[in-house]
Parts: C-alpha cells; sequence; structure tokens
C-alpha cells in the first residue's frame, strides 16, 4: 500500500508516456486482519477509514486517493474535497457522498463516531455527480469517467475496485484501442 497518492507524487513523462508513483515514505506491505496507523495520508486524499480511525484497512485506500484526485481533474475542482482539518474532511466527503452511506459504513464495521464529529458531520443527501458537471469540465466529465469515479469514491473499501479491476473500466478502453493500434502500427 503507498498510502500517500496525491498529485505530488505522480511523475508523468509524456514523451515515454510513462507514469510514475514516487515517495513510497509512507508505504507499507498489506497483510489480511492486520491494523494499521490511520495517520498516513495527505488529508485532502484520505480515505473514509482514515478518517474514522478504522485500523483494518487495506490497498484500496491508494484507490480512495485516486478517486479525489481524478475527481478534481475531471470537474476542475482541486482539491475536490477540501477540508480544513480531519474532522472536517469527513463532513465535506458526506456532504457530497451522503450520510446514509457512511452510517451503514459505520455500522457494518462497527464503528462509533466521536460525538463531537457526529454533530459536525449532520445530515446530507447524496450529491449526484452531475451537479459538478460545468461547460468548464463537460468535455472531461463524461458518463465513463464519472462511473469510474462513482467506483472508486465508495465509503465501504471492500466495495472498491482493486487496482487490476480499476485499469479494465470501460473509461480506459479509448488508451487500451489506441496502445494496440500503436503497437500494430511498429
Amino acid at each position: 500500500m503507498h498510502r500517500d497518492v496525491k498529485p505530488h507524487n505522480v511523475m508523468i513523462d509524456p514523451e515515454q508516456r510513462k507514469l510514475r508513483l514516487i515517495d513510497w515514505g509512507l508505504a507499507e506491505f498489506y497483510h489480511p486482519g492486520k491494523e494499521y496507523n490511520v495517520r498516513v495520508a495527505s488529508r485532502y486524499f484520505k480515505g473514509p477509514e482514515l478518517l474514522v480511525d478504522l485500523q483494518d484497512y487495506d490497498y484500496s485506500l491508494d484507490l480512495w486517493s485516486l478517486g479525489c484526485m481524478f475527481a478534481g481533474m475531471i470537474f476542475r475542482k482541486e482539491p475536490f474535497f477540501y477540508g480544513h482539518d480531519n474532522y472536517d474532511q469527513l463532513v465535506k466527503i458526506a456532504k457530497v457522498l451522503g450520510t446514509d452511506e457512511l452510517n451503514a459504513y459505520l455500522n457494518k464495521y462497527r464503528i462509533e463516531l466521536d460525538p463531537n464529529l457526529s454533530a459536525l458531520v449532520g445530515r446530507h443527501s447524496r450529491k449526484p455527480y452531475t451537479k459538478f458537471i460545468s461547460a468548464e469540465n463537460q468535455h472531461l466529465a463524461v458518463p465513463e469517467a464519472v462511473d469510474f469515479l462513482d467506483k472508486l469514491l465508495k465509503y465501504d473499501h471492500q466495495e472498491r475496485p482493486t487496482a487490476k479491476e480499476a485499469m479494465a473500466h470501460p473509461y480506459f478502453h479509448p488508451i487500451r484501442n489506441a496502445e494496440s493500434s500503436r503497437s500494430r502500427i511498429q
């Protein structure tokens, strides 16, 4: 698990068409059932599991962080979840994903929120991603992109795709098709 996926840790070589994830200082090998420190990741990219102190998390944390970056890219709103501290970060997430799903997640894992945090979170209905689409970003927020985002930004880490599943998403079909065409030409 990288545990600090964010724009500053992504390097892109456009000539070689390569993307590299850097700064593995917070990385940890994943062992099922092991509890991990929740004081990792940069605030705007922290998964809900870290914000509610769930120590039994896994590599899907990195997929949440990817979702935060991706939302910032397609909606041209960076960072997408702009919390002023960890409590406010969960509030910002709840204002988009809704509190019904948050409460279902908390109940599933028997997590009790700090009463102060619970009061701050309040009650919010899920906001459709279409609310973030504008004339400036509609060429980026295409249906496949929004569907991909929806799969990444799940409260429940067990519902997020694996990296392999994410790469197989239809959003990436044009890239795969272009790559296969390029290799046939060479």
